[in-house]
């Protein structure tokens, strides 16, 4: 059985309007490291939100570790799945030690077990220095990390990240992208997704989504980029 599987999900636009997703399926393992690479209103983060339970899908099955997220993905949020939001929103006067200890607070961990948790986990992505800093002290780097170390701080089985190099200066992109496939290789499956080939570096497993459609490459990611391209075009 696999860790996340996605079975003929089918996702409309808000508005009603053109499908977003057709019958896509996906299975993510354990410790496994998957890139859906896409172009701007592919629906990407859509599908990465209803992978990770925060949106349903209009038809089709979503599945973690066997259970259908159907009415539960916002309580599975925290308790084995944690979705990293690539932007941080954090209060003017909140450090990023506090920031990261509010997954910890919200499930009643108590303030000095959460601040430990946080510390742990700032640690880990190799952000413990940023500990004391203000949201805008922080590098685009620096910033993906602390959204890192709040989803990590709950110990999530997978993490789903929407563009996490997006608006990263490239001097900190492999080191964010080296940090996912570290945390794959740990045991942690993250699933990804990305607009630039550069996101597709480190991944086990790489997709492109196109006009409703999930393809998988067949080759090594770079390798990959001009076939990726002209799937998610709709091109031969």
């Amino acid at each position: 059985m696999s860790l996340l599987e996605l079975e003929g999900v089918r996702k409309r636009r808000e508005d009603g309007g053109a499908l977003l997703l057709r019958e896509v399926s996906l299975r993510i393992e354990a410790g496994e490291l998957a890139v859906v690479w896409g172009m701007r209103g592919s629906g990407r983060s859509t599908l990465l939100r209803i992978a990770a339970g925060i949106e349903p899908p209009d038809a089709g099955a979503v599945r973690f570790e066997g259970r259908d997220l159907s009415g539960r993905g916002r309580r599975l949020l925290g308790e084995g799945i944690g979705y990293c939001h690539r932007t941080l929103r954090f209060g003017e006067s909140q450090s990023a030690l506090e920031h990261a200890m509010v997954g910890p607070l919200s499930r009643w961990v108590a303030p000095a077990a959460a601040r430990r948790r946080a510390l742990a986990a700032l640690e880990r992505v190799g952000a413990a220095h940023c500990a004391g800093l203000r949201q805008h002290k922080l590098t685009g780097g620096e910033a993906v990390r602390v959204a890192l170390a709040r989803t990590l701080a709950l110990a999530p089985r997978m993490v789903v990240v929407d563009e996490p190099v997006a608006g990263v200066d490239l001097a900190e992109r492999d080191g964010v992208l080296g940090l996912l496939r570290s945390l794959a290789d740990e045991g942690v499956a993250v699933l990804a997704s990305t607009g630039e080939s550069t996101g597709l570096s480190q991944a086990d497993r790489a997709f492109a989504l196109g006009e409703g459609t999930l393809r998988s490459a067949p080759q090594r990611p770079l390798a990959a980029v001009v076939q990726l391209r002209r799937a998610a075009s709709g091109g031969s």
